[in-house]
């Protein structure tokens, strides 16, 4: 297939375009009046065998949509052709028409739900029915850091049978407005319902129009951002944000063995490099347990050498000069403190306000760049990454010292993944949930969510609804 794109969306213009207040007005009008004329009238199964057909042709290694996104990716987003086909593909095959329909299914319990009234057995017995409809317009902003946000949200959006306003930071819309092409190729019509714009942060006046205009906003960002979001969207409008969250891995001394070590340290080494360990969903830190048959600071080490090698096949790509040098900095206090640092039996355990000395620090860095960098420290507290396949490997005792070490980041957790036994990940899970994590899946599978997956332990797709039950 040959791509010629046409300018479909206001972004596919260039980043100097001039957005006014009436363009801002006149695009929500239109994309209110598209959605009316034909996405609020189509079924919900209809819908989802456009997406499913969409998701399939990218899938596909000729595919137009899915060269361009691999030829042009790596300048256009800074990371790795092999480490975008790699987020590509997970998240495409999430798109295939079953799950599409186990999303509905989960969050509204029917599909015909959002096409008319209709109710389950326990809804019948008691005389009722209900109807689920989304938002007219339905204004989101994205955040810059990871493109396949923005294509969930986008698919939850159609889903909705929603008209959307993406305002996207500079220089992020790139892809999600590729795949907006893709669904506008298969049916031009839905393509009508969408639109892209890009400007500047501070431009109140263009974001407080579009906010009046729209029926629900969605917003993802920083806690800070998400407040000032807030307070200038209308009492009568929905919001729906999802703030900054981190995530980290635990794994259990069992999972140390000379049999199954490897494996575990190469799943690990996936979930830090997918998408250069920009999302949410990415680990910070690795809590190694103690006791196994391969110390935490040996299984540093081992991740070392898979982060070796993943770089081999699937490089990071160019950083910007700012990030460089945040990895550098670190790199070189770590450096310091190793020279100081007492052996791994010796580290304090943070049980008291007294300290023997410092804990054991070791780095693995790559040679010659800040492609990859492993960090092993002794002391168990929770540290943010600076993120750019930077990791922290920490030995704790046991899952509650971990969860205690962790606390000051609690209620910012999205997902921790796990590498224990299978007669353990129960008893963990649970653990982990009552302590208020979201997510708990299988490491090397952190950045690979389900479609239906809860966002911060909310229903993605029902957030946007509202229902009108009907009494008979």
């Amino acid at each position: 297939m040959n791509l010629n794109l046409p300018n479909l969306f206001v972004a596919d213009l260039g980043p100097d375009v001039t957005w006014s207040p009436q363009m801002v007005r006149d695009a929500c009008f239109a994309l209110r009046r598209n959605r009316e004329s034909w996405l609020a009238t189509q079924r919900t199964r209809q819908l989802i065998d456009v997406l499913s057909y969409t998701a399939d042709q990218w899938r596909q290694p000729d595919n137009g949509f899915r060269a361009l996104a691999l030829r042009d990716g790596p300048r256009e987003l800074g990371m790795g052709r092999a480490t975008i086909e790699r987020g590509l593909d997970a998240f495409l095959k999430t798109l295939s028409f079953d799950p599409l329909e186990a999303l509905v299914i989960q969050d509204v319990g029917d599909t015909r739900r959002l096409d008319e009234f209709t109710g389950g057995p326990a809804e019948m017995r008691t005389g009722r029915m209900s109807h689920a409809r989304g938002p007219r317009l339905l204004a989101q902003v994205t955040a810059g850091n990871l493109p396949v946000s923005a294509m969930n949200s986008l698919v939850f959006g159609v889903l909705a049978k929603s008209a959307q306003f993406f305002k996207c930071a500079r220089g992020s819309s790139w892809l999600p407005r590729l795949f907006a092409h893709s669904l506008a190729f298969n049916e031009p019509k839905l393509g009508a319902a969408f639109e892209f714009a890009e400007w500047p942060g501070g431009s109140r006046e263009l974001e407080e129009i579009l906010f009046h205009e729209a029926d629900c906003v969605t917003a993802t960002g920083g806690d800070e951002m998400l407040a000032d979001v807030r307070s200038r969207v209308p009492l009568r409008t929905r919001f729906v944000a999802h703030g900054h969250r981190v995530s980290f891995i635990y794994v259990g001394h069992e999972m140390l063995s000379s049999y199954s070590i490897r494996r575990v340290a190469r799943e690990v080494a996936n979930d830090v490099t997918a998408w250069n360990q920009l999302g949410c969903l990415s680990p910070h830190v690795v809590y190694v347990q103690d006791e196994g048959a391969v110390a935490p600071e040996q299984f540093a080490a081992i991740l070392a050498e898979e982060m070796a090698r993943v770089e081999t096949t699937d490089p990071r790509g160019e950083i910007g000069v700012g990030e460089s040098s945040a990895i550098q900095s670190r790199r070189t206090v770590y450096g310091m403190r190793s020279a100081v640092a007492q052996g791994p039996g010796d580290r304090p355990r943070h049980e008291t306000a007294f300290r023997d000395g410092p804990p054991s620090v070791k780095v693995w860095e790559s040679e010659g760049s800040t492609a990859w960098t492993v960090v092993y420290d002794g002391d168990p507290r929770f540290e943010a990454s600076c993120l750019n396949r930077f990791v922290y490997v920490k030995p704790v005792r046991n899952v509650e010292e971990m969860l205690r070490h962790a606390e000051p980041v609690r209620h910012h957790v999205s997902t921790v993944a796990l590498a224990v036994v299978d007669h353990h990940a129960a008893q963990v899970s649970m653990q982990l949930a009552q302590w208020g994590v979201s997510r708990v899946c299988p490491v090397g599978r952190m950045q690979e969510p389900p479609l239906a997956w809860r966002h911060d332990g909310r229903p993605a797709l029902a957030d946007l609804l509202t229902f009108t039950d009907l009494e008979q």
